[in-house]
């Protein structure tokens, strides 16, 4: 089952994916094009050229799991700042924008006080 969690790494795929591709497709990029391993426990998402279908590759305790998001009216939104990155880092909230539709570049994100403990440096 696909859940946020607050410290999952979340990589997206920078070019568009042929949709056909399935477990052994998707692993292959992961080794090859995005040179990172699907057994880390990160999570890979790929969209299709369209923008109307997401895939999303993720490693659990026991095997290799895939979710899958198909549109029926509209496209994702792909971050413009990743366009040319082979593979780029999402947080969780940009993930979860990117599946329900709502454009994080139009969205403004409001200041918010941070522990020190909490701030990298």
């Amino acid at each position: 089952m696909l859940a946020f969690s607050g410290n999952q790494k979340i990589f997206l795929y920078g070019k568009p994916c042929d949709m056909r591709k399935g477990f052994n497709g998707l692993w292959g990029l992961v080794v090859n094009a995005m040179e990172l391993d699907p057994i880390c426990g990160y999570w890979f998402v790929f969209i299709n050229v369209n923008r109307t279908h997401v895939k999303i590759l993720q490693w659990e305790q026991d095997g290799i799991a895939i979710y899958y998001k198909r549109l029926e009216k509209g496209t994702f939104r792909r971050p413009s700042a990743r366009l040319e990155a082979l593979n780029s880092e999402l947080s969780n909230e940009d993930l979860y924008l990117i599946l329900h539709g709502i454009d994080n570049e139009k969205t403004k994100k409001r200041k918010r006080f941070l522990s020190p403990k909490y701030v990298d440096y």
